[in-house]
Parts: C-alpha cells; structure tokens; sequence
C-alpha cells in the first residue's frame, strides 16, 4: 500500500459532506488525497437565521454515524429537535381510532426515535469538520466533462474553470439529477407520481408533543415534523394543482387549508415559515458501480418522503462505501477496482430498493380511495398494532439500528 489514491466526491450535500469525511478519518486515511466539488454556493448557517424548510428526519443509526464523524454533539447542541412519537392515520378514520399507528421510543428503550434537522445545519456541521482535516472542499466548481483517462486506469474531471483533475476513485453525491451518473452512462428507472410536495413551518395552538403526526389523505401524505421552538414543519405530499394553490393562498386560507388536512390534530395553525414547492418522484440507478465510480445517495436511488428516509439511506450509503474503500487498501487492493466496488454495491442496492419499492406501494395504496383499498389498509394497520415482532422489526429498519 505504497501509492497514494486520488478521491473525488462530486457534490457538497449531507451524503457528499458525510462520504468525504468519513474518507478522511478512515484508517488508511493516509494514502487518500480527497477532494470534494460542488457546482453551487457554500452552504451558510446561522443560529440567528430563520429555520431552513428542507429539514431532514435523522434515525438513530444516522446519528451514530454522524456522532463517529464527530460532528452530532454541536449539531444536537444548535437546532436538532428529537421526535419520541408517531402517529400515522387515515384520513378515514380519527387519530384516536384503531387503526392508527403508534411508535413510542418508551416502548423500544430509547430516548428518541430520531431528530428533525435542518439541512443546512448538517451540511455546516460536516464542512467544519472537514476544515480540520487535509481535504480539499470546493465549492462554486461545475464540472464541464468527465472521461476516462486514455490509459483508463484513472477518470479525468473537467472543470468549467479549466481545470482538470484525475481520480481514482470518483463519487457521485451530485443528486437525483446526477452529471457523474449520466456522464458514466448508467440508466436509471422513474417513477413520476402525481404529487408535488408543499413545504413551511406552522405555529400550532396545542404544543407538538415532541411527535411526528402524520395523516394519509387521498392526494397524499400530510406529515407535521415537531421543531425545537414549538412550531412544527410542514411536508405536505399533493396534487400539483393544490401545491400551487398553497403556494399563492394568503396565510389565512393556507392555514384554513391545513388545518383541514390535519383534521386539526394540533388545533389551529398560524403561518410562520417561507413556503416551497417540488414535483415529486422515485428513481433508482441500474448500476451503483463502475471501474473507478460509485453512486451514493440521490445520485443513487432517491425515494418519495412519506417514510422520511432518503438522507438515512444516503449516510448509510456514505459509511458502507467508506468501510469498503478501507478495507479494501488494508488489503493492498485499489480503491477504484470493480471488484472492491461491487463489494459496497451489494451491501446497499437490495436494502435501498426493498426501501424504496415498499415505500412506493404504502404510497399508492394510500392513494387508492376505494372501499376495498380503506378496509385493506384499517385491517393491515390494526394487525401491525397488534404484532409485536413485526412492528418491532419495522422500527429497527427506521431508526437504523437494533431495538
């Protein structure tokens, strides 16, 4: 293990951040140079601005990877906000009913079952870190070109600036719309729904009671995140047509609109966020792996956020590549070789595509309004209620860890 190892991490997200750091404490960190691009502009974060709208629910199992990265405690100490509790019902019945699900962290001996983050804030927390380690954070840096090199033993990276760099190892965290994905020739299947997402923060008259509540309706889900100060975030899954009369309503019919979606679960509701709007879809790459390339997050799979679990299996995705890669140089072995890819390609592709199949069918069966569909999904949440190992299984899948 004598020649140093060129890394290149395109995209300055959570799961590019998160890779690149994870890289660089890694044990055979002293045989990587990393470098990490990104088109846009340095994320900013401050205590003193307004709290972000793209706010991401954090598992228990992403947790203990960013607490690894050394970078959870000052993100728990700025604006993290734990959720103990979810309800999750149908718009058919009442959120005291019997068909409404109930997670408890009480229930499986934990403090919480995860935090509501601002984006943002990771994103800050991770480039902090990542200034006290030897690698190269680029920002404002899009790439006009990627190729294999002539000899193909490297991949060449051409910047729009002019400059170019070679890696042995290049990643894609540049999102669903990923230029290393399609500069690479890697096919990806889509899934459009009928469904844009509609975002803010509300002011609830009763308190949050640190819980996720989450209503399925017709058009889709209605889920309110709790934030540390009270309000909560609101993720609103509908047609277009009603994203967009949420987006120009005035703030009393907005909250007239979601107090109605809510069933008023939290009471009344007052405006207190920005608002934002995105069309909804699920997709997921053929392939996560080249010689010399592999996807991570987005760029690899990106689901619909009912279940709220893109940015888990992102860092997810950014650890399992980071353990291989060091093996894989304990070993003597390149870190861009297919063979050692693949290795990380099938430790994540089946759990992110069992993720993101099981999310898409909760989704459109909660949009099929049928008699048959209604009593089809009462009977099978009564039934989860009631099977302990089930439902014991499916909160280990969403925290991430063992309970």
């Amino acid at each position: 293990m004598k020649k140093d190892f060129d890394v290149v991490v395109v995209g300055g997200g959570m799961v590019g951040l998160a890779t690149a750091a994870l890289l660089a404490q890694s044990p055979c960190r002293g045989h990587l140079r990393i470098t990490l691009l990104d088109a846009g502009k340095k994320p900013q974060f401050s205590i003193d601005n307004e709290v972000g709208l793209r706010v991401s629910a954090i598992s228990r199992g992403s947790m203990h990877i960013l607490q690894n990265i050394g970078v959870w405690q000052p993100i728990l100490g700025l604006r993290a906000s734990p959720y103990r509790s979810m309800r999750v019902w149908d718009s058919r019945g009442s959120v005291e009913g019997p068909d409404t699900l109930h997670f408890d962290a009480a229930e499986f001996a934990v403090p919480e079952l995860g935090c509501i983050v601002e984006n943002v804030l990771i994103q800050d927390a991770l480039l902090r870190r990542l200034e006290s380690m030897d690698v190269e954070v680029r920002f404002a840096s899009p790439i006009a070109s990627i190729s294999m090199a002539s000899d193909k033993s490297l991949i060449d990276i051409q910047l729009q600036a002019g400059r170019s760099i070679s890696a042995d190892l290049l990643v894609g965290a540049d999102g669903a719309a990923s230029l290393v994905r399609e500069s690479a020739g890697i096919p990806v299947r889509t899934w459009r729904y009928p469904q844009s997402a509609f975002v803010t923060h509300v002011i609830p008259a009763r308190h949050h009671e640190d819980t996720a509540w989450q209503r399925f309706l017709k058009e889709g889900p209605l889920a309110l995140l709790p934030l540390g100060d009270g309000r909560v975030s609101v993720v609103w899954s509908t047609t277009p047509d009603k994203a967009d009369s949420a987006m120009s309503a005035s703030d009393v019919e907005l909250a007239a609109m979601l107090e109605q979606a809510s069933d008023e679960v939290l009471g009344k509701l007052t405006i207190a966020g920005s608002r934002g709007s995105f069309p909804l879809k699920s997709q997921h790459a053929e392939r996560y792996v080249m010689p010399g390339l592999a996807l991570v997050g987005d760029s690899a799979h990106a689901v619909h956020p009912l279940a709220g679990q893109g940015a888990n299996l992102g860092i997810a995705d950014a650890a399992a590549l980071a353990t291989v890669v060091s093996e894989a140089l304990l070993r003597g072995e390149h870190p861009g070789d297919l063979p050692t890819l693949r290795r990380y390609e099938r430790e994540r592709k089946g759990a992110n595509k069992t993720m993101l199949h099981f999310i898409d069918a909760l989704n459109r069966l909660f949009l099929n309004d049928s008699e048959a569909a209604a009593n089809l999904r009462g009977a099978g949440m009564r039934l989860f209620n009631r099977s302990g190992p089930i439902q014991r299984r499916a909160v280990q899948v969403a925290l991430g860890v063992n309970v």
